[in-house]
């Protein structure tokens, strides 16, 4: 079963570019971020027709979360538990069954900046809900998997250039620690399991030539549970679909389970 994430930056500009990816990678199920649209308003039709059920959690002009699956979704849920005065979209959750039932949650963090300020703290409070959510989850001891936009670079490696982040939200002591708290838990990075070191990327600035200087940063993660963990073959960046026409400023990131 192959799953992936993508913060596609704007469905409505960006579906031909996505529905060009879905026919190369041929994922199972796709977790999108930053859909940007209203859910009578996505074009899960489009989506339909090239097999996939479409859920949405959808909002107007900004944020959003969506599931694209192969296989048929059940006990979905949408928004982070925990603040029910939270009326941003930027969290869905979903169970498919292969081989064993999968729980995913596709999430879209907060990004945060300017920190400090309200908008940062609002990020560590969504990720204290992210964490006490995840505890929950994980006592089903069944393969769990966290992935989407974390608005996050754990390490100075996951950046090309770690001295331009010194003083963003994306690398906030605070913040990193967050996300640490979750590798503590027992979830795994899946992609530092099959790659190391630094030139890893799955986001480019629009600006400044930020692409053909490779001037790029890790900030879309997958993060699996230890039973997940035990069925992972592979985690891997389609870095090549940013140099494509209409590109999202990321790219996907997906992994291969044995499911």
């Amino acid at each position: 079963m192959k799953l992936a994430t993508f913060n596609i930056n704007g469905i409505k500009a960006r579906t031909e570019a996505l529905i060009s990816w879905l026919k190369d990678a041929s994922p199972d199920i796709v977790l999108l971020q930053e859909i940007k649209s209203l859910d009578d308003n996505f074009p899960r039709v489009i989506f339909e027709d090239h097999g996939y059920n479409v859920e949405t959690h959808g909002q107007k002009s900004y944020n959003g979360v969506a599931i694209l699956s192969k296989l048929p979704v059940e006990d979905v849920k949408c928004g982070l538990p925990g603040d029910p005065d939270d009326d941003q979209a930027r969290w869905i959750e979903a169970t498919v069954i292969g081989k064993q039932p999968l729980r995913f949650c596709g999430l879209y963090l907060p990004n945060g900046n300017p920190a400090p300020g309200p908008k940062y703290q609002y990020k560590l409070a969504w990720m204290d809900r992210m964490l006490t959510h995840a505890r929950v989850l994980l006592k089903d001891e069944v393969p769990l998997l966290l992935a989407g936009d974390y608005n996050i670079i754990p390490q100075d490696e996951d950046a090309q250039q770690p001295k331009d982040w010194v003083d963003d939200a994306l690398t906030k002591p605070d913040a990193r620690a967050y996300f640490r708290r979750l590798l503590h838990l027992g979830f795994s990075d899946a992609f530092r399991l099959y790659n190391y070191g630094n030139g890893h990327y799955s986001f480019w600035d629009y600006q400044a030539g930020a692409w053909q200087n490779n001037n790029g940063i890790r900030i879309d993660h997958i993060l699996l549970s230890p039973q997940a963990t035990d069925l992972l073959l592979d985690c891997q960046i389609d870095s090549e679909v940013r140099g494509r026409e209409k590109p999202s400023d990321h790219v996907p990131v997906w992994v291969d389970l044995d499911l």
